[in-house]
């Protein structure tokens, strides 16, 4: 079946050269792009319910944006001022980069990861005698905890953020040729907004193990799969899709 619109369940991106806007252009399909799920900060006096004392650290462990806002937010309602001491511990790069909006990048100790977070244990490692601090969400991969925990450092993880589905009750009589997902929280929000939610021609795309393994787990069909060798990304993969299903049609 031809495919003429897509629905994205993550914000539009904000750069003008995204390759969502090149799919659209050269494909002629329609993607609209809306988040399935959204952050809410955890209040300061939850967090010191949590028995965090923010003086107590001298380390940051950061493996997201989200993790920074939060970070901060709550330092700023606490009225706690962060020192120009503490060490900041980034998963990737991109995580390192955004803490600049924050803190002057240069005359900070900031370690930054490869990518993933059992990349950034060794460097963690090098720090044993650091009290760290890992400001997070209420959703954490078990993979995180026990490379910490097998490392042997002295580390709390708080929740400074909660992952919450969106109201998505607008879109109950819209239709789309393809969904596109990309966490379990995705699939989770689509079947808590519409719990009679029925496949029927709707294509489902999926990013990541996980994710296939929750939309598998509702009983969903997945058309479309990345990453793989041949389309890395999620565009690749729609690109590749879309030419052999809109071919000589």
């Amino acid at each position: 079946m031809k495919v003429k619109t897509i629905l994205v369940s993550q914000p539009e991106p904000k750069i003008e050269n995204s390759p969502y806007f090149d799919l659209i252009e050269k494909q002629k399909v329609k993607i609209d792009f809306r988040p399935f799920i959204h952050v809410e900060g955890v209040p300061a006096k939850e967090i010191r319910q949590q028995k965090v004392d923010l003086n107590h650290y001298t380390a940051i462990i950061l493996t997201s944006r989200n993790a920074i806002d939060h970070y901060f937010r709550v330092a700023e309602e606490m009225r706690f001022k962060v020192p120009d001491t503490m060490k900041y511990f980034c998963q990737s790069e991109a995580v390192a980069f955004y803490l600049q909006k924050y803190v002057v990048y240069r005359k900070r100790k900031i370690y930054v990861g490869k990518r993933t977070f059992s990349e950034l244990s060794p460097i963690i490692k090098k720090y044993k005698d650091e009290k760290f601090l890992m400001p997070n969400t209420d959703k954490v991969k078990d993979e995180v905890p026990n490379t910490l925990n097998a490392l042997g450092v002295d580390w709390k993880q708080a929740i400074f953020y909660r992952t919450v589905i969106s109201d998505l009750s607008d879109l109950a009589d819209v239709f789309y040729d393809i969904l596109v997902f990309f966490s379990p929280s995705g699939i989770e929000s689509l079947f808590q907004n519409f719990p009679g939610f029925k496949q029927n021609d709707t294509r489902i795309a999926v990013f990541g193990d996980t994710t296939m393994k929750a939309a598998e787990e509702r009983g969903l069909r997945i058309d479309i799969a990345a990453p793989t060798p041949e389309t890395p990304s999620m565009t690749m993969a729609l690109e590749k899709y879309i030419e052999k299903a809109n071919k000589n049609k």
